[in-house]
């Protein structure tokens, strides 16, 4: 039998599922053992790419692929991922296994985010496509709405990268300096290095991704300040 957790009043996922089983799994983290949701989030994974790609294609009719790729990887990063799972309260209905939930899984990044990915496929396996599409892009709205238009911005790790291509310089060297914190609220160390020219810089942040971005964004400053 189904826990009653997954039929809530109000649901904010927005699907009434025909087999509520689907949503069970993909809301049962691998430490709870099975039938958990990894294969649900590796299908799920494919539509998500795909519903945004589509949306995007549609949305900017003159972007180009590089613009295209660039804000598809902005929307389905793990960070924006796991923001749509905590708006949808999917942290208080998954479960875990008495390890994950002792450390705080529910709250963790990459498992809110791998949860979003099963429960789309559980919508895309219950519904099929058309509802898929219906339910999830509402999900994405506000952050669709909030891109630049045509042509996001780059991210500090690849602007620093181009620019040093365009010269023929070597690449920069990320080097994690600190881990501190609970699982839940980690804060991490970042620090850049160029060997030519010779240049450091540190940044912090809430993941590893997120520090070495802001390490890159302090690079480019001091390159900009050299001028």
């Amino acid at each position: 039998m189904v826990s009653s957790k997954y039929f809530q009043r109000g649901d904010l996922i927005g699907h009434a599922f025909a087999n509520p089983a689907l949503l069970a799994q993909a809301l049962t983290h691998r430490s709870a053992g099975a039938p958990h949701n990894e294969r649900l989030e590796f299908l799920g994974d494919g539509i998500v790419n795909l519903l945004i790609a589509e949306a995007l294609y549609l949305r900017w009719p003159k972007a180009d692929e590089g613009a295209l790729t660039r804000a598809r990887a902005e929307l389905v990063r793990e960070a924006s991922l796991a923001v749509i799972g905590r708006e949808l309260n999917l942290g208080e209905r998954l479960t875990l296994g008495p390890g994950e939930l002792k450390s705080g899984g529910h709250r963790r990044d990459s498992i809110l985010a791998d949860a979003v990915e099963a429960v789309v496929a559980a919508i895309y396996l219950d519904s099929g496509f058309e509802t898929c599409r219906n339910v999830i892009l509402p999900w994405f709205e506000a952050s669709l709405a909030a891109l630049p238009v045509g042509k996001p911005e780059k991210d500090a790790k690849t602007r620093l990268q181009e620019w040093l291509q365009a010269r023929q310089l070597p690449l920069p060297t990320y080097d994690l300096i600190s881990e501190s914190g609970d699982d839940h609220a980690k804060q991490f160390r970042v620090g850049c290095n160029l060997s030519n020219p010779p240049m450091q810089a540190e940044g912090e942040g809430t993941s590893r991704r997120l520090a070495e971005q802001q390490a890159a964004a302090n690079v480019i400053q001091q390159l900009d300040s050299s001028k």
